[in-house]
């Protein structure tokens, strides 16, 4: 048997599916299936990427890793991919995405009905030509002070992230989570070590604080701005490479203590 077989088999059990039953779900018949099980046939993509879809894995795990080891977060990537079949857009008479904004005053109801077409079409829309258009784009107006010299009111435009693993270090990202609402912050992103999301201002008198990745319902990759007000530059707020280093150095701290608590 190959790796691409026994996966086969142990995903398949897993979910407690005969042959026959799963033969159905993906479209095959189940002589196939038994030919993939025992290593006599190696399967088409095609059926790799129903396979995957109905096991809740995905294609490069099923033929790169011995899925029996791993634990439940890393062989379920619906923890991580948010998927675009479950966002909620508007097109305009040409059948182009709108860019929608979200303002202050529909935050709360945007935590409800972020997956809701009918409240998402209800939202203000606008174009943005700027901006490429290969890509699914919102607009969040943030509110407080965390973020100066972003200032309060700021309309700050993301490009959705289907995978919260694609967070890179020390960028910019809306995140619309359960605990917290709809935040702009600085993100770090710790989930191969602890499962979470280190999130830091750039006003240094906000401290950074950790997110579950369970409590992040969507993630946008702030592109660009709009405001009324201009940013004062000299603010003594903003970060300065050094501060932003120094907090990624107690960051990585607080993990090498997290793993030596988890021992």
């Amino acid at each position: 048997m190959t790796l691409v077989s026994e996966n086969i088999k142990y995903l398949r059990k897993r979910l407690g599916l005969t042959q026959e039953q799963f033969a159905e779900r993906i479209g095959i018949k189940r002589s196939l299936v038994g030919a993939y099980e025992e290593g006599r046939a190696d399967p088409r993509i095609s059926n790799l990427i129903n396979m995957a879809e109905v096991f809740g894995t995905s294609v490069d795990i099923m033929i790169n890793k011995e899925v029996a080891k791993l634990s439940e977060s890393e062989l379920n990537i619906s923890e991580f991919k948010r998927g675009k079949e479950v966002l909620a857009i508007t097109v305009d008479a040409d059948q182009k995405e709108n860019i929608e904004l979200v303002p202050q005053k529909a935050a709360a109801g945007y935590l409800n009905g972020y997956a809701d077409r009918e409240f998402i079409e209800e939202l203000p829309k606008f174009k943005l030509p700027i901006l490429p258009d290969n890509a699914t784009y919102r607009a969040f107006e943030i509110s407080g002070d965390s973020m100066l010299p972003i200032l309060p009111g700021t309309v700050i435009i993301g490009e959705y992230v289907d995978d919260v693993r694609d967070i890179k270090n020390g960028k910019t990202y809306i995140l619309v989570t359960k605990s917290e609402g709809i935040v702009y912050k600085r993100v770090f992103n710790y989930i191969n070590d602890t499962g979470k999301l280190f999130l830091v201002s750039d006003n240094t008198t906000y401290a950074p604080y950790q997110l579950d990745i369970d409590d992040v319902m969507e993630v946008w990759s702030s592109k660009a701005y709009i405001s009324i007000q201009f940013p004062d530059q000299n603010s003594k707020n903003e970060v300065s490479t050094e501060q932003l280093a120094s907090i990624v150095l107690d960051l990585q701290k607080e993990i090498v203590n997290l793993k030596e608590k988890a021992k």
